[in-house]
């Protein structure tokens, strides 16, 4: 039976790791490792951006997409996959089941609990990997890894990646109204400060998803 679950797993596209460890933080409960699936919750394909023009396709459409950065399958053992946020933000739900892509409520309360904006940064990252000895403590267990960006709207790159190294950021699911236009936040952590907080990026972007439990 073990092995017939196990078959179930990989054929629908999830990395067991991605959910099957957790660390508690306050009164929340996180998964330990960035989400590392290709399929949505309910078994459906999530496509892949194998190239910069796919990856821009799929923003300007408005559909879900996925890649490893920097397009190598390996990475995505330790620092997950990146999803742009129509991926996130699909009814066919990205979390796997008993999880939920955390709110900006969800991630102001981490980020009080930890000591505030101005501490929490070096609680959250990770002891090793960031650049310019920017590492951090980990003693919060959350174990941010500096998994970089995919962005289509920055300095004329076109589905280019970026800041592998030196920024980790992770997905939120509430939206902000600026200018009447809506915009994605995600928690940025970075290699030269001991900061976290939430910043506005495009929904084209790509960034890592860290879950909650619901």
């Amino acid at each position: 039976m073990k092995n017939i679950i196990l078959i179930l797993v990989l054929s629908i596209g999830f990395n067991w790791n991605s959910f099957s460890q957790s660390v508690t933080i306050g009164k929340q409960i996180w998964m330990a490792n960035n989400l590392d699936v290709s399929t949505f919750r309910n078994g459906d394909k999530i496509p892949e951006a194998k190239t910069e023009e796919e990856w821009t396709q799929a923003g300007e459409e408005g559909k879900p997409i996925w890649s490893n950065y920097p397009h190598d399958s390996t990475d995505s053992e330790d620092h997950g996959k990146l999803y742009n946020w129509y991926a996130v933000n699909d009814p066919r739900g990205l979390a796997p089941t008993g999880w939920k892509i955390p709110s900006e409520n969800d991630w102001n309360s981490l980020v009080l609990f930890l000591g505030g904006d101005n501490l929490a940064g070096i609680k959250m990252k990770s002891k090793n990997g960031w650049y310019d000895s920017g590492n951090g403590t980990n003693e919060s267990g959350f174990d941010g890894l500096p998994s970089g960006y995919r962005s289509d709207n920055y300095e004329g790159g076109i589905g280019a990646f970026y800041s592998g190294g030196e920024i980790g950021g992770w997905w939120c699911s509430t939206i902000v109204e600026i200018n009447d236009f809506a915009e994605a936040q995600y928690l940025q952590l970075y290699y030269g400060s001991k900061e976290a907080g939430l910043n506005i990026c495009f929904k084209a972007d790509g960034y890592s998803v860290r879950c909650l439990k619901e």
